[in-house]
């Protein structure tokens, strides 16, 4: 989808169909349900790549049976590091520098690449970036890395997205060296891959 059509893509009534073969309320309806459902909706697209669209539910508040309680997960590993966070949608960019706080990181996040820039230019102490791949304003996550490194060369970066991007992903594969975490994730994965990628030499 182009930028103006996701823009509008889930107004009531909005479709790009001929007359007659949509209503432009598919989208809208779901809309309204996430909202109602006090949940939050994304779109991610690309022209000539495709769209995934991602619906995030707080966690239910009804009893869980012992038959169906979910294993306890693996205590997340965090640490004291300095993360630079860039993320565009202002929910996400919240929850990630909340939970990366949880973990004992020090986080300052940015709304766009030339935001970060700016940060970094002002503060070299950074350990890691960590930078979502599609991102408004004209210039990439991959971008945005590559000048972070021209000028901070032991920077470690992690890429996220909703979906595969060509960015740094080509045939199926990363680029060599990219570290990706795919959206959505939980805690314990977000925490397991800083690790990952800040102990790698």
């Amino acid at each position: 989808m182009t930028a103006d059509v996701i823009r509008r893509a889930f107004d009531p009534f909005f479709t790009t169909k001929p007359t007659g073969r949509g209503t432009g309320l598919g989208l809208s309806m779901v809309y309204g349900f996430v909202k109602q459902s006090l949940g939050h909706i994304k779109l991610y697209s690309e022209l000539g790549e495709g769209t995934t669209v991602k619906l995030y539910f707080p966690p239910s508040q009804a009893e869980e049976t012992e038959a169906f309680a979910p294993a306890v997960p693996e205590m997340a590993r965090g640490g004291h590091e300095k993360v630079l966070v860039v993320e565009d949608d202002e929910l996400v960019r919240s929850h990630v520098s909340n939970q990366l706080e949880i973990l004992g990181y020090r986080v300052t996040a940015a709304s766009n690449a030339a935001e970060a820039l700016d940060i970094l230019a002002g503060d070299d102490a950074f350990d890691l970036l960590f930078t979502d791949i599609i991102m408004p304003g004209g210039m990439n996550g991959r971008e945005l890395a590559s000048r972070a490194l021209q000028r901070y060369p032991n920077l470690k970066v992690l890429y996220t997205s909703g979906y595969t991007e060509n960015a740094i992903v080509h045939q199926g594969r990363l680029d060599p060296g990219a570290q990706l975490l795919a959206k959505p994730y939980r805690r314990e994965k977000l925490a397991a891959k800083l690790r990952e990628v800040l102990d790698s030499q």
